[in-house]
Protein backbone atom coordinates (compact mmCIF):
# COMPACT_ATOMS: atom_id res chain seq x y z
CA UNK A 1 0.00 0.00 0.00
CA UNK A 2 0.88 3.66 -0.55
CA UNK A 3 0.10 7.17 0.16
CA UNK A 4 -0.15 9.26 -2.76
CA UNK A 5 1.11 12.82 -2.28
CA UNK A 6 -0.96 13.97 -5.20
CA UNK A 7 -3.68 11.43 -6.33
CA UNK A 8 -4.80 13.92 -9.25
CA UNK A 9 -3.62 11.89 -13.01
CA UNK A 10 -2.18 14.04 -15.18
CA UNK A 11 -3.89 15.33 -18.81
CA UNK A 12 -3.41 13.71 -21.77
CA UNK A 13 -0.79 16.08 -23.97
CA UNK A 14 0.40 14.85 -27.30
CA UNK A 15 3.02 16.37 -29.73
CA UNK A 16 3.50 20.70 -28.82
CA UNK A 17 4.49 22.94 -30.80
CA UNK A 18 6.10 24.70 -27.68
CA UNK A 19 9.00 22.71 -25.85
CA UNK A 20 7.82 22.69 -21.99
CA UNK A 21 9.86 24.41 -19.80
CA UNK A 22 12.52 22.12 -17.43
CA UNK A 23 10.78 23.53 -14.78
CA UNK A 24 7.31 22.91 -15.29
CA UNK A 25 8.46 19.01 -16.36
CA UNK A 26 9.91 18.85 -12.85
CA UNK A 27 7.22 20.59 -11.16
CA UNK A 28 4.75 17.97 -13.10
CA UNK A 29 6.69 15.10 -11.87
CA UNK A 30 7.45 16.04 -8.26
CA UNK A 31 3.16 16.85 -7.85
CA UNK A 32 3.22 12.29 -8.17
CA UNK A 33 5.48 11.43 -5.50
CA UNK A 34 4.70 8.74 -3.98
CA UNK A 35 5.76 7.72 -0.22
CA UNK A 36 5.86 4.05 1.01
CA UNK A 37 4.02 3.61 4.32
CA UNK A 38 6.22 3.57 7.51
CA UNK A 39 7.29 0.41 8.51
CA UNK A 40 9.08 -0.61 11.95
CA UNK A 41 12.07 -2.44 11.58
CA UNK A 42 15.33 -2.97 13.69
CA UNK A 43 17.33 0.03 14.79
CA UNK A 44 20.35 -2.25 12.97
CA UNK A 45 18.20 -1.95 9.61
CA UNK A 46 17.32 1.67 9.95
CA UNK A 47 20.77 3.56 8.76
CA UNK A 48 19.91 5.87 5.90
CA UNK A 49 16.39 5.76 6.33
CA UNK A 50 14.00 9.09 7.23
CA UNK A 51 12.51 8.47 10.93
CA UNK A 52 8.59 8.07 10.90
CA UNK A 53 7.99 9.01 14.33
CA UNK A 54 8.79 11.50 17.62
CA UNK A 55 11.01 9.06 19.51
CA UNK A 56 10.45 9.56 22.98
CA UNK A 57 12.76 8.60 24.96
CA UNK A 58 11.52 6.51 28.47
CA UNK A 59 14.85 6.27 30.09
CA UNK A 60 17.50 9.37 31.03
CA UNK A 61 20.30 9.29 29.17
CA UNK A 62 22.97 8.47 31.48
CA UNK A 63 20.54 6.25 33.52
CA UNK A 64 22.89 7.13 36.58
CA UNK A 65 25.42 9.67 38.19
CA UNK A 66 28.65 7.93 37.04
CA UNK A 67 32.74 8.74 36.60
CA UNK A 68 33.55 10.73 33.31
CA UNK A 69 37.69 9.62 34.12
CA UNK A 70 39.33 7.29 36.01
CA UNK A 71 40.07 8.22 39.22
CA UNK A 72 38.88 8.77 42.63
CA UNK A 73 34.84 9.30 43.55
CA UNK A 74 35.38 12.31 46.66
CA UNK A 75 33.11 15.16 47.99
CA UNK A 76 34.29 18.18 46.17
CA UNK A 77 34.13 19.78 49.51
CA UNK A 78 36.74 17.35 50.87
CA UNK A 79 39.88 18.20 48.42
CA UNK A 80 39.18 21.89 48.23
CA UNK A 81 42.04 22.75 49.82
CA UNK A 82 44.54 20.27 47.35
CA UNK A 83 45.77 22.88 45.20
CA UNK A 84 47.40 25.26 48.29
CA UNK A 85 48.76 21.71 49.94
CA UNK A 86 48.23 17.90 48.87
CA UNK A 87 45.41 16.46 50.90
CA UNK A 88 45.65 12.51 52.04
CA UNK A 89 42.09 10.41 51.80
CA UNK A 90 41.94 6.73 52.90
CA UNK A 91 40.31 4.35 50.05
CA UNK A 92 37.88 2.67 51.13
CA UNK A 93 37.13 0.08 48.28
CA UNK A 94 36.79 -0.03 44.35
CA UNK A 95 33.72 0.16 41.96
CA UNK A 96 33.95 -1.13 38.44
CA UNK A 97 31.82 0.36 35.22
CA UNK A 98 28.97 -1.89 35.40
CA UNK A 99 28.71 -2.76 39.18
CA UNK A 100 25.18 -2.80 40.51
CA UNK A 101 26.12 -2.83 44.31
CA UNK A 102 25.36 0.27 46.40
CA UNK A 103 28.42 2.03 47.82
CA UNK A 104 28.05 4.66 50.44
CA UNK A 105 31.07 7.39 50.73
CA UNK A 106 31.66 8.92 54.09
CA UNK A 107 33.06 12.47 54.80
CA UNK A 108 36.86 12.56 54.13
CA UNK A 109 36.95 9.43 52.34
CA UNK A 110 37.62 8.36 48.89
CA UNK A 111 36.39 5.38 46.37
CA UNK A 112 38.39 4.13 43.56
CA UNK A 113 36.38 4.39 40.32
CA UNK A 114 36.78 3.51 36.99
CA UNK A 115 35.38 5.84 33.62
CA UNK A 116 31.42 4.96 33.83
CA UNK A 117 31.21 3.45 37.23
CA UNK A 118 28.06 4.13 39.29
CA UNK A 119 29.21 7.13 41.91
CA UNK A 120 28.97 6.28 45.30
CA UNK A 121 25.97 7.86 47.57
CA UNK A 122 27.38 11.49 48.81
CA UNK A 123 30.03 11.46 46.06
CA UNK A 124 29.68 14.57 43.96
CA UNK A 125 33.07 14.44 41.88
CA UNK A 126 36.28 12.53 40.47
CA UNK A 127 39.93 13.34 41.24
CA UNK A 128 40.91 12.37 37.56
CA UNK A 129 43.93 9.70 38.39
CA UNK A 130 46.88 12.80 37.16
CA UNK A 131 45.85 14.46 40.06
CA UNK A 132 47.06 12.16 42.29
CA UNK A 133 49.85 9.60 43.40
CA UNK A 134 47.23 7.02 42.03
CA UNK A 135 48.05 5.08 45.18
CA UNK A 136 45.12 2.30 46.68
CA UNK A 137 45.13 2.41 50.11
CA UNK A 138 45.67 6.54 51.11
CA UNK A 139 45.45 8.43 48.08
CA UNK A 140 47.41 12.29 48.17
CA UNK A 141 45.61 14.40 45.93
CA UNK A 142 47.44 17.46 44.37
CA UNK A 143 44.89 19.16 43.02
CA UNK A 144 41.28 19.97 43.94
CA UNK A 145 37.90 19.83 41.71
CA UNK A 146 34.64 21.38 41.48
CA UNK A 147 31.00 19.86 42.34
CA UNK A 148 30.16 17.66 39.50
CA UNK A 149 33.51 17.75 38.09
CA UNK A 150 34.21 15.17 35.81
CA UNK A 151 30.95 13.33 36.84
CA UNK A 152 28.16 12.29 34.12
CA UNK A 153 24.88 13.21 35.62
CA UNK A 154 21.35 11.41 35.20
CA UNK A 155 20.00 12.65 32.42
CA UNK A 156 22.37 15.30 31.33
CA UNK A 157 22.12 14.06 27.99
CA UNK A 158 18.51 13.11 27.66
CA UNK A 159 15.86 13.17 30.13
CA UNK A 160 13.13 10.83 30.23
CA UNK A 161 10.03 12.81 27.54
CA UNK A 162 12.44 14.42 25.62
CA UNK A 163 12.83 13.68 21.32
CA UNK A 164 15.67 11.45 20.97
CA UNK A 165 15.14 11.71 17.30
CA UNK A 166 12.73 13.77 15.18
CA UNK A 167 10.27 12.44 12.51
CA UNK A 168 11.95 13.23 9.14
CA UNK A 169 15.07 13.08 10.62
CA UNK A 170 17.40 10.77 8.60
CA UNK A 171 19.12 7.60 10.60
CA UNK A 172 22.29 7.69 10.58
CA UNK A 173 25.41 6.27 13.05
CA UNK A 174 24.76 8.81 15.67
CA UNK A 175 20.73 8.50 15.61
CA UNK A 176 21.53 4.72 15.45
CA UNK A 177 23.53 5.01 18.71
CA UNK A 178 21.10 7.19 20.55
CA UNK A 179 18.36 4.93 19.91
CA UNK A 180 20.01 2.80 21.18
CA UNK A 181 22.00 4.30 24.23
CA UNK A 182 18.02 5.57 24.91
CA UNK A 183 16.72 1.35 25.15
CA UNK A 184 15.10 1.49 21.71
CA UNK A 185 15.19 -1.94 19.62
CA UNK A 186 12.91 -0.89 16.84
CA UNK A 187 11.94 2.62 15.19
CA UNK A 188 9.26 3.22 12.52
CA UNK A 189 10.74 4.50 9.30
CA UNK A 190 9.76 5.63 5.56
CA UNK A 191 11.27 2.58 3.90
CA UNK A 192 13.42 3.25 0.66
CA UNK A 193 10.82 3.89 -2.65
CA UNK A 194 11.34 1.16 -4.92
CA UNK A 195 12.39 1.82 -8.31
CA UNK A 196 12.20 -0.51 -11.51
CA UNK A 197 14.13 0.01 -14.23
CA UNK A 198 13.53 -1.53 -17.54
CA UNK A 199 15.48 -1.35 -20.81
CA UNK A 200 13.39 -1.52 -24.36
CA UNK A 201 15.39 -2.26 -27.58
CA UNK A 202 15.61 -4.92 -29.82
CA UNK A 203 19.37 -4.01 -30.75
CA UNK A 204 20.31 -4.92 -26.66
CA UNK A 205 22.41 -7.55 -25.75
CA UNK A 206 23.48 -8.32 -22.25
CA UNK A 207 27.16 -7.44 -21.03
CA UNK A 208 27.09 -11.34 -20.93
CA UNK A 209 26.91 -12.05 -24.38
CA UNK A 210 28.95 -10.62 -27.57
CA UNK A 211 27.06 -8.17 -29.11
CA UNK A 212 26.98 -9.08 -33.29
CA UNK A 213 26.75 -6.58 -35.82
CA UNK A 214 23.84 -3.77 -34.40
CA UNK A 215 23.69 -4.62 -31.44
CA UNK A 216 25.17 -3.00 -28.52
CA UNK A 217 25.12 -3.63 -24.76
CA UNK A 218 22.38 -3.12 -22.30
CA UNK A 219 24.11 0.06 -20.28
CA UNK A 220 20.98 1.71 -19.20
CA UNK A 221 19.59 -0.71 -16.80
CA UNK A 222 22.87 -1.05 -15.09
CA UNK A 223 23.36 2.77 -14.91
CA UNK A 224 19.64 3.93 -13.81
CA UNK A 225 19.72 1.17 -11.21
CA UNK A 226 22.82 2.66 -10.09
CA UNK A 227 21.91 6.17 -10.34
CA UNK A 228 18.62 5.11 -8.35
CA UNK A 229 20.57 3.35 -5.50
CA UNK A 230 22.61 6.71 -5.45
CA UNK A 231 19.27 8.44 -4.92
CA UNK A 232 18.63 6.19 -2.45
CA UNK A 233 15.87 3.87 -3.70
CA UNK A 234 15.31 -0.14 -3.33
CA UNK A 235 16.32 -0.81 -6.97
CA UNK A 236 14.67 -4.09 -9.13
CA UNK A 237 17.02 -3.55 -12.25
CA UNK A 238 14.58 -5.55 -15.13
CA UNK A 239 16.92 -5.59 -17.51
CA UNK A 240 15.98 -5.66 -21.43
CA UNK A 241 12.78 -6.16 -22.64
CA UNK A 242 11.42 -6.51 -26.05
CA UNK A 243 9.57 -3.91 -27.45
CA UNK A 244 6.73 -6.39 -28.85
CA UNK A 245 3.85 -4.91 -27.06
CA UNK A 246 1.98 -7.46 -25.20
CA UNK A 247 5.50 -8.81 -23.81
CA UNK A 248 6.48 -5.26 -22.70
CA UNK A 249 2.89 -4.25 -21.20
CA UNK A 250 2.85 -7.75 -19.15
CA UNK A 251 6.08 -6.95 -17.54
CA UNK A 252 5.54 -2.92 -17.12
CA UNK A 253 1.90 -3.68 -15.57
CA UNK A 254 3.88 -6.38 -13.63
CA UNK A 255 5.98 -4.07 -12.15
CA UNK A 256 3.55 -1.30 -11.63
CA UNK A 257 2.26 -3.76 -8.38
CA UNK A 258 5.76 -3.44 -6.52
CA UNK A 259 7.38 -0.30 -7.26
CA UNK A 260 6.18 3.33 -6.35
CA UNK A 261 8.03 4.41 -9.37
CA UNK A 262 9.01 2.73 -12.82
CA UNK A 263 11.43 3.94 -15.25
CA UNK A 264 11.51 2.61 -19.03
CA UNK A 265 15.02 3.19 -21.17
CA UNK A 266 14.38 3.62 -24.73
CA UNK A 267 10.75 4.26 -24.39
CA UNK A 268 10.91 7.74 -26.06
CA UNK A 269 11.46 9.04 -29.52
CA UNK A 270 11.85 7.16 -32.98
CA UNK A 271 9.75 4.04 -33.76
CA UNK A 272 10.59 2.57 -30.72
CA UNK A 273 9.07 5.10 -28.73
CA UNK A 274 6.08 5.10 -30.36
CA UNK A 275 5.76 1.28 -29.65
CA UNK A 276 6.43 1.76 -26.32
CA UNK A 277 3.80 4.32 -26.17
CA UNK A 278 0.91 2.72 -27.58
CA UNK A 279 1.99 -0.94 -25.66
CA UNK A 280 1.42 1.35 -22.37
CA UNK A 281 -1.28 3.67 -23.01
CA UNK A 282 -3.92 1.33 -22.00
CA UNK A 283 -2.42 1.44 -18.06
CA UNK A 284 -2.82 5.23 -17.87
CA UNK A 285 -2.62 8.55 -19.18
CA UNK A 286 1.00 9.28 -20.90
CA UNK A 287 2.00 12.48 -21.33
CA UNK A 288 4.75 12.42 -24.77
CA UNK A 289 6.10 16.04 -24.54
CA UNK A 290 9.40 17.57 -25.49
CA UNK A 291 10.74 19.14 -22.80
CA UNK A 292 13.08 22.32 -23.72
CA UNK A 293 16.58 20.69 -22.02
CA UNK A 294 19.51 19.26 -23.83
CA UNK A 295 20.17 16.03 -23.81
CA UNK A 296 16.76 14.16 -23.28
CA UNK A 297 14.55 16.67 -24.48
CA UNK A 298 11.78 13.72 -25.66
CA UNK A 299 10.42 12.02 -22.79
CA UNK A 300 7.05 10.73 -21.37
CA UNK A 301 5.47 10.73 -17.74
CA UNK A 302 2.37 8.76 -16.69
CA UNK A 303 0.95 7.41 -13.49
CA UNK A 304 0.29 4.13 -14.69
CA UNK A 305 -1.63 0.97 -13.09
CA UNK A 306 -4.38 1.08 -9.90
CA UNK A 307 -1.76 3.07 -7.59
CA UNK A 308 -1.03 5.69 -10.44
CA UNK A 309 2.59 5.02 -10.34
CA UNK A 310 4.45 7.41 -11.69
CA UNK A 311 5.98 5.95 -14.86
CA UNK A 312 8.74 7.37 -16.64
CA UNK A 313 9.42 6.83 -20.55
CA UNK A 314 13.02 8.79 -21.59
CA UNK A 315 15.89 8.32 -24.25
CA UNK A 316 17.46 5.12 -24.90
CA UNK A 317 20.95 7.00 -25.30
CA UNK A 318 22.91 5.96 -22.29
CA UNK A 319 23.98 9.62 -22.02
CA UNK A 320 20.80 11.49 -22.15
CA UNK A 321 18.74 8.89 -19.87
CA UNK A 322 21.57 9.42 -17.00
CA UNK A 323 21.00 13.29 -17.53
CA UNK A 324 16.83 13.18 -17.59
CA UNK A 325 17.30 10.71 -14.77
CA UNK A 326 19.45 13.04 -12.73
CA UNK A 327 17.06 16.17 -13.70
CA UNK A 328 13.90 14.60 -13.17
CA UNK A 329 13.48 11.04 -11.51
CA UNK A 330 16.47 11.74 -9.27
CA UNK A 331 14.18 14.64 -7.54
CA UNK A 332 11.19 12.45 -7.42
CA UNK A 333 13.03 9.60 -5.94
CA UNK A 334 13.81 11.96 -3.06
CA UNK A 335 10.83 13.42 -2.57
CA UNK A 336 9.36 9.78 -1.74
CA UNK A 337 11.78 9.55 0.80
CA UNK A 338 10.92 11.94 2.45
CA UNK A 339 13.64 14.49 2.09
CA UNK A 340 12.71 17.99 2.42
CA UNK A 341 14.77 19.32 -0.17
CA UNK A 342 15.31 17.00 -3.20
CA UNK A 343 17.20 18.31 -5.35
CA UNK A 344 21.09 18.48 -5.36
CA UNK A 345 23.40 21.85 -4.45
CA UNK A 346 23.52 24.08 -7.00
CA UNK A 347 26.78 26.69 -6.87
CA UNK A 348 28.11 29.47 -9.04
CA UNK A 349 31.59 28.93 -10.96
CA UNK A 350 33.77 30.42 -13.38
CA UNK A 351 33.70 28.96 -16.55
CA UNK A 352 37.86 28.11 -17.42
CA UNK A 353 36.74 27.02 -21.00
CA UNK A 354 33.64 28.65 -23.37
CA UNK A 355 30.83 26.15 -24.00
CA UNK A 356 27.93 25.93 -26.47
CA UNK A 357 24.20 25.22 -26.01
CA UNK A 358 21.25 24.80 -28.09
CA UNK A 359 19.16 28.16 -28.61
CA UNK A 360 15.57 27.33 -26.45
CA UNK A 361 16.92 24.54 -24.21
CA UNK A 362 18.10 24.20 -20.87
CA UNK A 363 21.82 22.82 -21.16
CA UNK A 364 23.07 20.50 -19.10
CA UNK A 365 26.59 19.89 -19.78
CA UNK A 366 29.42 17.48 -17.77
CA UNK A 367 32.06 19.45 -16.18
CA UNK A 368 34.95 19.06 -13.37
CA UNK A 369 34.13 21.91 -10.38
CA UNK A 370 37.38 22.80 -8.91
CA UNK A 371 37.99 25.15 -5.74
CA UNK A 372 40.38 28.13 -6.20
CA UNK A 373 42.93 27.15 -3.10
CA UNK A 374 43.93 31.43 -3.35
CA UNK A 375 40.30 32.76 -2.53
CA UNK A 376 38.05 29.96 -2.48
CA UNK A 377 35.99 30.58 -5.82
CA UNK A 378 34.43 27.85 -7.14
CA UNK A 379 36.05 27.11 -10.93
CA UNK A 380 34.54 24.46 -13.86
CA UNK A 381 36.27 22.97 -16.53
CA UNK A 382 34.10 21.68 -18.69
CA UNK A 383 34.49 18.43 -20.01
CA UNK A 384 34.26 16.73 -23.57
CA UNK A 385 32.21 18.01 -26.31
CA UNK A 386 28.62 18.79 -26.79
CA UNK A 387 27.40 14.92 -28.49
CA UNK A 388 24.78 13.27 -26.10
CA UNK A 389 26.55 10.37 -26.84
CA UNK A 390 29.61 10.94 -24.87
CA UNK A 391 29.54 8.95 -22.12
CA UNK A 392 32.57 8.60 -21.03
CA UNK A 393 33.33 12.39 -19.78
CA UNK A 394 30.39 11.90 -18.07
CA UNK A 395 32.03 9.45 -15.46
CA UNK A 396 34.93 11.80 -15.34
CA UNK A 397 32.54 14.76 -14.51
CA UNK A 398 31.10 15.61 -10.70
CA UNK A 399 28.72 18.86 -11.94
CA UNK A 400 26.42 19.25 -14.64
CA UNK A 401 26.92 22.61 -15.94
CA UNK A 402 23.49 24.44 -16.36
CA UNK A 403 23.38 27.13 -19.40
CA UNK A 404 20.24 28.95 -19.81
CA UNK A 405 17.15 28.52 -22.41
CA UNK A 406 18.24 31.97 -23.80
CA UNK A 407 22.32 31.08 -24.16
CA UNK A 408 24.35 29.73 -26.68
CA UNK A 409 27.39 30.60 -25.73
CA UNK A 410 29.22 31.47 -22.79
CA UNK A 411 32.28 32.40 -22.83
CA UNK A 412 35.71 31.44 -20.94
CA UNK A 413 35.50 33.35 -17.16
CA UNK A 414 32.01 34.20 -17.48
CA UNK A 415 29.96 32.72 -14.02
CA UNK A 416 27.60 29.84 -14.57
CA UNK A 417 25.02 28.23 -12.25
CA UNK A 418 26.68 24.09 -11.97
CA UNK A 419 25.00 20.96 -10.37
CA UNK A 420 26.97 18.97 -7.85
CA UNK A 421 26.92 15.34 -8.88
CA UNK A 422 28.23 12.63 -6.37
CA UNK A 423 31.55 12.87 -5.50
CA UNK A 424 33.97 9.93 -5.88
CA UNK A 425 35.97 8.26 -3.13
Amino acid sequence: MTESLDAARPEVAGDEAELRSVDAQISMTLDAAVRPQPVRVAISEAQGLLCAEEVVAEHALPGFDQAAIDGYAVRSVDVRTAGQEPVQLPVVGEIAAGSRQPRRLQPGQAVRVDTGAPLPTLADAVVPLAYTDGHQAKVTVHRSVPSAGYVRRAGEDVQIGDVAVRRGDTIGSAQVGLLAAVGRAKVLVYPRPRVSIVSVGDELVDIDRTPSVGQVYDVNSYALAAAARDAGAEVSRVGIVPSEPKRLREVVEGRLLMSEIVVVAGGAGGATGDEVHAALSDLGRIDMTRVAMHPGSVQGFGRLGPDSVPTFLIPGNPMSALVVFEVLVRPLIRAARGTRNPHRRIVGARLLSPVTSTEGRRGFLRGQLLRDEANGEYLVQPLGQSGAHLLASLAEANCLINVPEEATEVAAGEQVQVTFLAQRA
